[in-house]
């Protein structure tokens, strides 16, 4: 084993950069996950039961070492290193490849240096590790005088037995459903025809799905798409894709992979690609893949993770391309993942098909009887110029008219009252979130953003108050809906469940500077592709140290930091701020936020919860939206808190909703709570503002919590 000494002691040098920056076990191949052991046979949808994994949860934490491009390629012009600047990363001969074994000339270049971490991947060997492993790799050659190295010589942590046992207990069980699985040439013709109308696919001919290796497994009626790897392209793992009948007559289609989807890396067609192939097109699944390659003969690969995430262990294999067309679905989720995903791979050579209901996903335009290479001919550049006129955005505005659901946002399953206001959960904006000290402010949030990492937004939690072992605690009491603590029983299934969620914590704690934190934000955002980030507080992040400068002027620029790194990430932002000290029987407003008006103004969103903490009866808490820039509805509605579950919920028994306007001039409807008004404690007035139903901004949007009133439509003046 090389090392490089480095005080107190020498470091190793391993491929698990997850021991040592405190990474998720994504990319690196000596972190073993534990196997989904046995499939639970049903006729449809698949589960999988895990023994109790000991994997800390992912977290994210700032790269011990940050690298920029411009001190790689100083680095390796000092060692006299060659290398050829590609799309996203740099090209280099590879020291791990016997003299004589490389090809000559770029083409010969096997070793591929990510330009944003200094992550590198020999493509013949598929030895990986991070750039302190690269420098340590480059003295030892220069060192001891030679000109290459064992793929060997960086070794991971030795397995424990019971890791061993589940690494052969994974591959046992992936040549089982291989070997158990049937080939569509093998199934009764009418049997084939009937599985590929299930699955969308009634046009692909056997032979493509010969061509890709796709079989069909019966116990499970799933579809099984391999994924072929290594220098030997051996078995690595499965993907199964189940579909099952909705009650509204449509189809919902699930998939399960082996290894887990964190650990699967499987760009599915690689194997088909040649060596001089200069133009792919990018699928979010694999039957588009299947369609695109079928019709057009063009190489085509799907991702493994759909348009959620695309891992950066990746581009290596994407860098011979000189044109990427991103086809990925036909739906605005689908167009907003293109055009992130453009600019890892480089937008000069990526163009992307803009979903429509003349360009849906390649699956169902063939099924349609579409043309797929025009569809391809007509792509966009991803890249666009800085000054533009209208004819460029028209398509974009008609986009958006057409799709106004999709436009809105993710929709929250457990707070269907705030979709009514906020319509949806957005990318690129920011939320400002207050309420008074003790009223439940992280309670509330984690699980806002629980909801949405249940349906695939990718998170990234910054607790900077609480630590992450009681988050994590409160989350998955959250999740499971029930005291886990009275049943631990069920403990390893319920954490099974929520360690598969794209969720993802960092690892600071207390107060931090705020370059270090938005570094590990630009670092997780490309790592991850996180689409939220929630900032758990202002207060605590910023601490004590700027007490002998102005502290408002502090806090406007973390603030504008915040704003502008949500901006350019197309990332979401959720920062709780505490209020400023109020009386208890006075309601929260806009201005109640702590400092300037800063936060309020450059917030998408601003979101109050109301406490009546002279009030002990059900009912005492409510969710103001005091600002929405969207559309401009503000209002609020009751929550009710379980404590039991530690979740949150409209009481529906209590409430009748109208609509309400702003303008009193027009007839209102109102949003009224069908219960008697609460009664001020003794010695407590009630605040003149609290008499009325407002909708506007200034006076905190739906005031008179007192009387009941329960939400709102208004608009903000």
């Amino acid at each position: 084993m090389c090392t490089r000494k480095s005080p107190p002691q020498a470091r190793e040098m391993v491929w698990d950069r997850s021991l040592r920056h405190g990474l998720a076990p994504l990319l690196v191949p000596s972190v073993l996950t534990p196997p989904r052991p046995l499939l639970q046979c049903s006729t449809v949808l698949l589960s999988f039961s895990r023994s109790f994994r000991k994997d800390p949860k992912s977290r994210v934490d700032f790269p011990a070492t940050s690298v920029t491009v411009t001190e790689i390629k100083q680095y390796l012009r000092s060692k006299e290193i060659p290398f050829h600047d590609g799309y996203s990363c740099l090209h280099a001969p590879s020291f791990f490849l016997e003299r004589g074994r490389e090809r000559l000339g770029r083409e010969g270049f096997s070793l591929f240096i990510d330009k944003t971490t200094g992550q590198f991947l020999c493509k013949e060997t598929l030895v990986e590790g991070s750039w302190e492993d690269l420098q340590d790799c480059v003295e030892v050659m220069q060192k001891e005088g030679r000109a290459s190295l064992s793929p060997d010589v960086l070794l991971g942590y030795p397995e424990s037995q019971e890791e061993q046992e589940a690494r052969e207990s994974e591959l046992r069980e992936v040549q089982r459903i291989w070997s158990a699985s049937t080939p569509f040439s093998d199934l009764p013709e009418e049997e084939a025809q009937l599985v590929k109308t299930m699955f969308g696919m009634g046009k692909i001919a056997n032979a493509t799905l010969k061509k890709f290796g796709v079989r069909f497994f019966k116990p499970t009626k799933s579809l099984v798409f391999p994924w072929f790897g290594g220098r030997d392209l051996a078995l690595r793992g499965l993907k199964l894709l189940s579909a099952r009948c909705e009650e509204a007559g449509g189809v919902a289609y699930a998939d399960a992979t082996l290894p887990r989807p964190s650990a699967y890396h499987n760009l599915f067609g690689l194997p088909l690609v040649g060596r001089k192939d200069l133009e792919v097109v990018l699928t979010g699944r694999e039957v588009d893949a299947l369609a695109v390659s079928q019709a057009t003969g063009l190489p085509c690969l799907a991702l493994p993770r759909g348009v959620s995430c695309l891992p950066p262990a990746l581009l290596p294999y994407l860098e011979q391309f000189r044109r990427v067309t991103l086809w990925l679905g036909g739906d605005v989720r689908s167009w907003e993942a293109s055009k992130i995903f453009a600019r890892k791979l480089g937008l000069r050579r990526c163009s992307l098909v803009r979903p429509g209901e003349l360009q849906p996903c390649p699956g169902e335009a063939m099924a349609a009887g579409r043309n797929l290479g025009r569809i391809l001919k007509a792509s966009i550049p991803a890249a666009h110029k800085s000054i533009v006129s209208f004819r460029q955005l028209r398509e974009d505005v008609y986009g958006e008219l057409a799709n106004k659901e999709q436009v809105a946002g993710v929709k929250w399953a457990r707070f269907p009252e705030l979709n009514k206001i906020l319509k949806g959960h957005r990318k690129g904006e920011l939320t400002v979130f207050t309420g008074p000290t003790g009223s439940g402010k992280t309670t509330f949030i984690s699980e806002c953003a629980l909801d949405l990492c249940m349906q695939g937004v990718n998170t990234l939690w910054g607790s900077f108050e609480i630590n992450n072992v009681r988050l994590a605690k409160i989350m998955l009491t959250q999740f499971s809906m029930q005291r886990l603590e009275d049943s631990l029983e069920h403990y390893d299934a319920w954490a099974d469940k929520f360690e598969d969620l794209p969720l993802y914590f960092m690892t600071f704690h207390g107060q931090q500077n705020i370059k270090t934190v938005l570094d590990t934000m630009h670092h997780a955002v490309y790592m991850y592709d996180i689409s939220h980030v929630v900032i758990d507080n202002l207060q605590f992040m910023m601490g004590q140290e700027n007490l002998s400068v102005d502290k408002f002027a502090v806090q406007d620029h973390i603030i504008g930091a915040f704003r502008k790194f949500a901006t350019n990430n197309s990332c979401h932002v959720t920062l709780i701020i505490h209020p400023r000290k109020e009386e208890d029987d006075k309601e929260l407003q806009t201005a109640s936020i702590f400092g300037t008006a800063k936060a309020s103004q450059e917030a998408d969103n601003v979101l109050i919860l109301q406490e009546k903490k002279l009030v002990s009866c059900p009912g005492r808490r409510s969710l103001q939206v005091a600002k929405n820039r969207l559309d401009g509805d503000v209002g609020i509605f009751p929550l009710e808190f379980n404590k039991a579950s530690l979740t949150f919920s409209t009481p529906k028994s209590k409430t009748k909703l109208r609509k309400v306007k702003g303008d009193k001039a027009e007839t209102p409807e109102t949003v009224e709570v069908a219960e008697r008004p609460e009664k001020p404690a003794r010695g407590s007035k009630t605040p003149k503002a609290e008499k009325g139903l407002t909708g506007t901004e200034g006076k905190g949007g739906a005031e008179g919590g007192g009387k009941g009133v329960a939400g709102s439509g208004g608009k903000k003046q």
